[in-house]
């Protein structure tokens, strides 16, 4: 059972904030994995706005505007006149947050597993010249793995980076823990996201195409198979650093979008 010392602990860990970034949006991470993680179990009240503020070392605004966000995004509702409770079931995300793909594509009692396949430096494509913004006489780096849904391949990712200054200008801790991160077995933008490094202002887009015969032997299928492209770029510091392709096979189940009515 998770007791009240669990939750203090788990929200006075220091909040990763990246240069520029609102610190609502930390702060709305870190309660919404606390939620995730089950260290405030579904239905349990949350502590109020001003132990919040004082457990996260905050003040009461980013703390108020995070809640609300997290309330609009259904994880929390709020009992008028006694507080904010978790809620009894937690909305699966979808692809309108910028997540890892072994998340995105996780579903609940499934263990999903990151298997990577190669990790290399690459000239510069059409594909990361147009999303990077990179020079055509520089080089990036290619991490490339396969997605195992209970050990059977329902995807691979290829990841990309800008390599030499393109990377280490922006951010000499990503460029410093890279290689060793492409040894993790989990994605690269879950190896920086777990060391503080927070992407903001991410696009993914969606296209259906043939698997090919390289993706095919990945994930064991016919190269004439259709597949979903889930093409991801994001922004470090307002630059844009990371580049994604993830190549989903058939079979995995619906992929959501949550919506919101803005009125």
């Amino acid at each position: 059972m998770t007791t009240l010392l669990e939750p203090q602990v788990f929200l006075q860990k220091q909040l990763p904030l990246a240069a520029g970034q609102p610190i609502r949006v930390a702060v709305y991470a870190r309660i919404a994995e606390g939620i995730r993680s089950g260290v405030f179990p579904l239905g349990a009240m949350l502590p109020r706005e001003t132990e919040l503020s004082t457990m996260l070392g905050v003040s009461r605004t980013p703390v108020r505007e995070a809640l609300m966000l997290l309330e609009e995004d259904g994880l929390l509702v709020t009992r008028r006149g006694v507080g904010r409770f978790v809620t009894n079931s937690i909305p699966r995300g979808g692809l309108e947050q910028l997540r890892p793909f072994e998340v995105t594509l996780a579903a609940p009692n499934v263990t999903m597993t990151v298997e990577p396949v190669r990790f290399a430096l690459e000239g510069i494509t059409d594909f990361l010249s147009s999303r990077l913004a990179l020079d055509p006489a520089a080089n990036a780096w290619i991490r490339e793995s396969v997605l195992l849904h209970d050990g059977l391949p329902v995807a691979t990712v290829q990841e990309h980076l800008p390599a030499g200054r393109y990377l280490s200008d922006v951010s000499e801790s990503i460029a410093f823990d890279l290689e060793a991160m492409a040894t993790e077995p989990r994605t690269l933008l879950a190896s920086m996201q777990a060391k503080g490094h927070i992407f903001t202002n991410g696009v993914c887009q969606i296209v259906a195409a043939d698997a090919g015969p390289t993706r095919a032997q990945l994930l064991d299928m016919e190269p004439t198979g259709p597949v979903l492209v889930l093409t991801q770029t994001a922004e470090y510091g307002g630059v844009p650093l990371y580049a994604a392709k993830c190549i989903v096979a058939p079979g995995l189940g619906p992929l959501s979008v949550m919506q919101h009515n803005p009125n």
